[in-house]
């Protein structure tokens, strides 16, 4: 049922008709297509019988398909935010940003996840250092983001002991996390790595220059040793000092090459640091605990002009009580008193000795909800009433799991409102337990536990866009309420925004992976084996099969900075790895090197009057048709004489081919047949010598 591919609504009538005319293709032996032929009869029965399963199979709840695909384990994947590293330039004066302080690129919103400190630090040099040499290379340029000229950090030939050093005026606190964004020049489609932080080919040791001289750094390397653009988490140590020996001052952070292996020297075309996490998404209400009992100082990105609702707990492990606001701040009760402190920040305090109840110290002992207006107008959810699978509609779609809970509102037997604020999936003795389904904006009741006949409302929602939020690089984005004049983009891609996925899309993940070889069997499940290696740049590959000594030859040419790549050591070790997990056990493996075969053309052409550039047209033809180096031509492809030939006809120069010769150069690995060229299965066809004389056609 999972495979099942609907058959586009065939009738008995047409599917009958298609096998008997299916009949005389596979045997001469049934000639009798008459109703009262036994054979007919059973293939009525099994028409009609494929007809009622289809009718069963396309009636299929999505529930049912959805257990079928959990048994195979495959379940649907949450909907997820876009990721955006922000660089703030310009900065003029330190500001600090709340929680959810919002960016703007048009419609689309990114939120910051914590409170951040903007502060005027920033990059004052790059330079590069080789191994054993005391010249330092300037690589300044590479903080104008408008060059984009690519820089062989480590040089052209990268040795173990190349240094980059990243010069700065100031660095984070001892112990901050700051991040650094290196774009490199991607040449080349290398396979995704099994683990974004994997070094397959080298291994850098980050390093900050301190008091004591050069400290280790812990770091986190997105880039692979630079094998790929992305994000270096570092956290800095102790005592960080300005280094004086650099051709500029200031505090240094350098990248020391401990192993250079690589297939393709990295190039780097940008650099920018000190960047900053926002998430795409857009709070509508927000959900905070503390721990504070005495007073709390709320810092949002959406607490100005917005409605606030406060809960604490007055004892530990208790529900939550409602506080409401009170201008006097000797009142008994109940109540709290609020400080305005402007840009998203208000300080709440609660005073138990004079109003005689007050928040018990403890982990989240109070709680603050803040509702925009528009969500005020809608935050109650419903009543739960008990009865299995209860459904309840939220207000909004494409809801962010991690931001989402609720607010179950009880009454206790002496009549007082109590409080819980419950999230989704969470289980227990007594617990509320729901099902947020975030594309459509519902909530299911599993179980109602102790919350039956409580009222719910919204406590933390936020919504996103899914895919639309991985936005190119280079963008401007406008800081949402900051009025400081600083400038922040985005070096990199937003990632990892997507919908929850449907039923529907689960299944055609889960026929991918069907069609996905593990075992190689067949010559293609080799090579897609080969060129699918996590980590390495495989271009072409091609197998063959010799049964009589049970033996499979692939020939891979890596896609690496040679004109003329061979297969390296490294490569073959990890490929060969690969293959050993993957064959029959009956069957050996070898890698055969690549070999490159140039072609020779010569040949006479008439060309039309009153062109101009007629032999580069015609020899750029001819070297389009014969490289297969840079084409989809794979190894082994023959070479056709007329697609060659045909190919020089049709140009609009050309009046007509008066004589054409194609002949390879060496003959060990490519043969003639007829005027065709048929490389060995391990050769790849190259231009050679072309030699095309024109004539210029008169009438």
């Amino acid at each position: 049922m999972l495979q099942y591919i609907a058959n586009d609504g065939k009738t008995f009538e047409e599917r009958y008709t298609e096998a008997i005319t299916q009949i005389p293709l596979l045997t001469k032996e049934w000639t009798d297509f008459n109703p009262s032929d036994p054979g007919i009869t059973i293939l009525e029965n099994l028409i009609g019988f494929q007809s009622l399963q289809e009718e069963h199979i396309l009636d299929a709840s999505p529930e049912v398909k959805r257990r079928l695909l959990q048994m195979v384990g495959f379940v649907p994947e949450r909907g997820r935010r876009a990721r955006l590293l922000l660089a703030a330039e310009d900065v003029k004066e330190s500001i600090t940003l709340p929680a959810n302080h919002r960016f703007l690129l048009g419609d689309m919103s990114f939120e910051t996840g914590r409170v951040i400190k903007i502060e005027d630090r920033k990059l004052l040099g790059v330079y590069g250092k080789k191994e054993g040499e005391e010249k330092y290379h300037d690589f300044q340029f590479l903080l104008d983001h408008e060059t984009k000229v690519p820089a062989s950090v480590f040089g052209e030939k990268p040795v173990v002991g190349n240094e980059l050093y990243l010069i700065s005026n100031s660095l984070p606190e001892p112990g901050t996390e700051t991040i650094f964004y290196f774009r490199l020049r991607e040449r080349f489609n290398r396979n995704p790595l099994l683990a974004r932080t994997e070094n397959t080919f080298a291994s850098i040791r980050w390093e900050c220059f301190t008091n004591a001289g050069w400290v280790e750094m812990r770091v986190r390397d997105a880039t692979s040793a630079f094998l790929n653009s992305g994000e270096v988490r570092m956290w800095i140590p102790e005592d960080a000092a300005v280094y004086k020996d650099a051709p500029v001052e200031g505090y240094c952070i350098r990248a020391v090459l401990t192993r250079a292996e690589y297939d393709i020297r990295p190039k780097v075309t940008a650099i920018d640091a000190f960047l900053f996490e926002t998430w795409q998404k857009k709070t509508v209400s927000e959900s905070i605990s503390f721990d504070k009992s005495g007073s709390v100082e709320v810092i949002s990105g959406i607490a100005e002009e917005v409605y606030v609702n406060v809960f604490a707990r007055e004892g530990k492990g208790e529900p939550y009580r409602l506080y409401e606001y009170s201008e006097d701040p000797d009142r008994p009760g109940r109540f709290y008193s609020r400080e305005d402190l402007g840009n998203g920040h208000m300080l709440l305090k609660f005073d138990k000795a004079k109003r005689g109840i007050g928040p018990e110290r403890g982990r989240d002992c109070v709680r603050v909800v803040l509702y925009t207006e528009e969500v005020m107008r809608q935050f109650r959810i419903g009543k739960v009433l008990g009865y299995d699978n209860q459904r309840f509609k939220i207000p909004y779609e494409r809801i962010v799991p991690h931001n989402f809970s609720i607010i179950a509102r009880r009454l206790t037997d002496e009549g007082e409102e109590i409080y819980d604020f419950v999230r989704p999936e969470h289980d227990g003795e007594g617990a509320l337990l729901y099902h947020l389904f975030e594309g459509d904006g519902e909530i299911v009741v599993e179980d109602a536990g102790d919350f039956i006949g409580a009222d719910l409302f919204v406590a933390g929602i936020a919504v996103h866009e899914g895919a639309a939020g991985n936005i190119r690089a280079g963008n401007n984005l406008i800081s949402l309420g900051e009025n400081t004049g600083n400038v922040y983009y985005n070096p990199g891609e937003g990632t990892g925004g997507a919908y929850r996925e449907t039923i529907e899309d689960v299944r055609k993940r889960f026929l991918i992976d069907m069609d996905t070889a593990y075992t190689a069997v067949t010559t293609k499940d080799y090579e897609d084996i080969v060129k699918t290696t996590p980590g390495l740049c495989i271009h072409k590959a091609h197998a063959r099969m010799d049964e009589t000594k049970n033996l499979v030859s692939i020939a891979v040419k890596p896609g690496t900075d040679e004109e003329f790549p061979k297969l390296p050591k490294l490569y073959q070790t990890i490929i060969m790895k690969r293959l050993e997990q993957r064959r029959l056990l009956t069957t050996r493996i070898e890698l055969v090197q690549p070999v490159y075969t140039e072609v020779n053309v010569s040949g006479t052409v008439y060309v039309k009057l009153h062109y101009e550039n007629c032999v580069k047209e015609i020899e750029d033809t001819v070297r389009r048709h014969i490289d297969y180096l840079n084409s989809e031509k794979n190894f082994g492809d023959r070479l056709h004489f007329d697609e060659v030939f045909h190919a020089i006809e049709v140009l609009d120069c050309v009046e007509f081919v008066y004589d054409l010769s194609i002949r390879p150069k060496s003959k060990h690995a490519a043969k003639m047949e007829d005027a065709d060229i048929i490389p060995a299965y391990n050769c790849l066809l190259c231009p050679g010598q072309i030699r095309i004389e024109t004539v210029t056609a008169t009438d």
